[in-house]
């Protein structure tokens, strides 16, 4: 076993959640007149914390908004976060690992609230050894969220692997010192993923599974 410690992002890359992000954002800025940041711009702090993100999202927005922008974030997004589903493969790739023997953790910009009710909603908890979450960690791409579930399960930065679909998952592990996969199909476009050099930019979860299967 080449990775005892496989380590997933969670929006864009287990659950098929970016549009709905990015919808989000665009809805909470109308509803307090603020610009609305296009389709790129919004999809590029996918990954972030949330504070982190309406910051990028919005270079404009004054402190004193900061927390209405959440609100109203998180308004559009808990409207319908539950018809999200996941990725075509999600459930049988993560049985397949955790029946193998790797750990199974989750690194993610989402609050641990936001975490805990999409675990529930997926049926992927009990996959998942450990997570952290954006507002008990440094937001991506500070290393803190992988140095922790590193040091919670004994497993060297060799033997850990991080998989996402943003630039923010594959500077986290670069900044931890672990190998890192890039999938293609969440937030941010191939092109600006293979400039941060993961091990492979998989387009699909099969063939993430087949690269796991043959390389971890």
């Amino acid at each position: 076993m080449k990775y005892e410690l496989v380590v997933f992002d969670w929006d864009g890359t287990l659950l098929d959640s970016a549009g709905a992000i990015v919808r989000a954002i665009q809805a909470a800025c109308r509803d307090l007149d603020l610009p609305v940041p296009d389709n790129a711009r919004a999809s590029h702090v996918i990954g972030l914390g949330l504070a982190d993100a309406m910051r990028h999202a919005v270079p404009d927005l004054a402190p004193e908004n900061y927390q209405a922008m959440v609100d109203r974030y998180r308004f559009h997004y808990l409207s319908g976060d539950h018809a999200l589903t996941l990725f075509d493969g999600v459930p049988a790739m993560l049985a397949r690992l955790h029946a193998a023997g790797h750990i199974l953790a989750v690194a993610t910009g989402k609050s641990r609230l936001g975490l805990e009710r999409a675990l529930d909603h997926s049926g992927l908890r009990p996959f998942f050894s450990a997570s952290r979450c954006a507002d008990e960690c440094h937001s991506k791409p500070h290393p803190q969220m992988l140095e922790e579930l590193m040091a919670e399960f004994g497993v060297t930065s060799s033997a850990t692997v991080m998989i996402g679909d943003t630039s923010h998952d594959l500077l986290m592990a670069s900044n931890a010192g672990v190998d890192a996969l890039a999938v293609t199909y969440g937030a941010h476009p191939h092109d600006h993923l293979l400039e941060h050099a993961p091990l492979a930019c998989l387009h699909d979860v099969a063939e993430l599974d087949a690269w796991l299967m043959s390389n971890a």
